[in-house]
């Protein structure tokens, strides 16, 4: 009878379990989605740079905030909002990279921004081999030296187009956010969707200042209220998914955000980039892909 009752909680914690990798999959596969509607949406709305990261930060900060107020009330207040300069670095830091993200989809294809943004897990590597010493993988060194080229081959193609510029702001968009991925390793005591919030709303003080956020079309206006409700959506999904699944498997279904990225420019811009761009697209996505699956695979193998 006990040993009946041990295989029936077994089974049963089995199918929670199940379930829950289900829900982890799908939700971060959500993110991605939404995350590829940035290039999109940044493009459709005739607002400058500024103001559009202005908007996107203040309804972006509003919902998330709501979301950590809503985690930190089931958590029955255990998940501090003390930032710390720790904390207030990463917001900082965050906002700059933000800045140039925006940025550089007005002045590039959004193609090329989401491919070179997907190198940011092998910067990553080499910045915290550089700063911390971290160990780098050869398998890593081996996709970042392939995915370096084809990054090269976008970036070569742009010289003498105007888009010369813009591959550049994603090149520094995708560094901050290399640089950000190691802090947020650094600091595992900082509340980090909450320095997410905080990050936003300082997009907002900052475009109130410099800018005039209130100059805006009708329908800019709406298409600024969509853009920032992505954006809160997508890093609220993108949280609660990859609670529940490995980070191999995470990083894996949040590289799927390229290909969507690009799709849809395509669907509803009717962007088509150069050839070149998707010469050197195709080599860093089989890089990415490539390197993300075999840690997906070796995750798996550990597993079991």
């Amino acid at each position: 009878m006990t040993d009946s009752l041990e295989m029936t909680d077994t089974l049963a914690d089995g199918a929670t379990s199940a379930a829950e990798r289900t829900l982890g999959i799908v939700l971060v596969s959500a993110s991605a989605v939404v995350f590829g509607l940035t290039g999109v949406l940044t493009k459709s709305i005739h607002a400058d740079p500024l103001t559009i990261t202005c908007w996107r930060g203040f309804v972006g900060s509003i919902l998330i905030t709501l979301y950590v107020l809503w985690r930190r009330r089931r958590s029955g207040g255990r998940e501090s909002l003390r930032l710390g300069w720790r904390g207030w670095l990463l917001a900082l830091e965050g906002a700059a990279a933000s800045i140039a993200f925006i940025a550089a989809f007005k002045f590039t294809y959004v193609a090329n921004v989401a491919v070179i943004y997907a190198t940011s897990p092998f910067i990553a590597a080499l910045l915290a081999f550089l700063l911390v010493r971290e160990k780098f993988r050869l398998q890593t060194m081996l996709a970042a030296a392939v995915s370096l080229c084809g990054v090269g081959i976008m970036v070569w193609s742009g010289f003498g187009t105007g888009h010369l510029f813009g591959d550049g702001l994603a090149l520094l968009m995708t560094t901050g956010s290399a640089l950000y991925m190691i802090m947020v390793r650094a600091f595992r005591d900082t509340p980090v969707v909450w320095a997410g919030a905080v990050s936003a709303f300082l997009l907002f003080v900052l475009g109130w200042f410099v800018t005039d956020p209130l100059a805006v079309s009708a329908r800019d206006a709406l298409l600024l209220a969509t853009f920032g409700g992505s954006f809160a959506l997508a890093s609220i999904l993108w949280t609660e998914g990859s609670r529940l699944i490995p980070a191999s498997e995470s990083g894996l279904l949040g590289s799927a955000e390229v290909p969507f990225a690009i799709a849809f420019a395509f669907l509803f811009l009717g962007e088509i980039p150069p050839a070149a761009s998707i010469i050197g697209g195709a080599i860093v996505l089989c890089a990415v892909f490539a390197h993300a699956g075999r840690d997906w695979l070796a995750a798996g193998r550990a597993a079991n």
